[in-house]
């Protein structure tokens, strides 16, 4: 028996945190929280009185890392034998042997069972709706294999994010979710885009469909471009459903000289510096609206 089957548990988990990445819940959890506090604070349906309802944000906290944990190991899982014959993704955990794929399918369970817990304990019509929340995330691993355009499946996938945290603080359908929900969509969409870059010799050779390995490099970057393009149309259009104050529309103004300098480091013929683009900025795109929103609401709820 391999040393990894015999791992105690601490390990095993450890291993499967890695295998999930699951520092990178970051990306979509900022706007959770904004659209579960502008929720909040400016609907009232939730009863809390433009109050934080801090057991409902926990609930959603745990139902947003739940639903990615899930999604990440169905990823893992499912693109295991594509994974391994790729160089930059040779080492994943599942390739190497570090997480069995019985520890894997385990974990995702318990993932996916927290997620419909949380969505249980949040209202009925979260719990109804999850279903909708978990297809896109199975599918999305698939896509790569069916279309050219798999970022668009990602997209629609995060897209629930925002529009799930307004219904579990509110319990009814909000278009002004649905325009934050397409924004992150968008963004991540476009982010995911340039990610997909650095694999476009192994997808071509492999028979792995992407907007990079159909369309070349510099068609991705344009296309991750104008997403972002459009990301900032959507937020600014969201800032105006929700009457948004001088604070959210400064943080807009920040993430727009975060996407410039997003694409002024990832060029066609220069992609040293992907890592940087794809983490670091787009982590600090995230936490930054998410600053400024909160101030946003906590300055009108003031009557500043």
């Amino acid at each position: 028996m391999s040393a990894i089957a015999v791992a105690p548990a601490p390990g095993r988990t450890k291993a499967f945190l890695r295998l999930v990445v699951i520092e990178h819940s970051i990306f979509a959890l900022p706007f959770a929280y904004i659209a579960a506090l502008s929720a909040m604070f400016l609907t009232g349906n939730n009863g809390s009185g433009g109050h934080v309802h801090w057991l409902q944000l926990l609930l959603v906290t745990v139902a947003m890392v739940g639903l990615r944990t899930f999604a990440m190991a169905a990823n893992r899982i499912i693109d295991r034998e594509i994974d391994a014959r790729n160089p930059r993704t040779a080492g994943r955990e599942l390739v190497t042997g570090a997480v069995t794929m019985r520890t894997a399918y385990a974990g995702s369970a318990v993932a996916l069972m927290v997620f419909l817990a949380a969505a249980a304990l949040l209202n009925p019509l979260c719990l109804a709706l999850a279903p909708v929340a978990v297809i896109p995330m199975v599918v999305y691993p698939y896509g790569k294999r069916f279309t050219d355009f798999p970022q668009a499946i990602l997209g629609l996938a995060q897209a629930m994010g925002p529009i799930g945290a307004w219904l579990a603080v509110t319990g009814t359908w909000s278009w002004d979710a649905v325009v934050l929900g397409l924004a992150v969509g968008v963004w991540i969409g476009g982010f995911d885009l340039i990610y997909a870059c650095q694999d476009v010799a192994a997808d071509r050779g492999d028979g792995v469909r992407s907007v990079p390995a159909r369309f070349g490099v510099d068609a991705a970057l344009y296309g991750a471009r104008g997403a972002h393009v459009v990301t900032v149309l959507l937020l600014g259009w969201y800032a105006w459903l929700t009457d948004a104050g001088w604070a959210f529309w400064m943080g807009l103004v920040v993430v727009c000289a975060a996407f410039v300098y997003e694409h002024s480091i990832v060029k066609p013929g220069d992609l040293s510096r992907l890592n940087r683009a794809f983490f670091k900025v787009n982590s600090f795109v995230g936490i930054f609206l998410f600053a400024f929103a909160l101030l946003d609401l906590v300055l009108r709820g003031l009557g500043v």
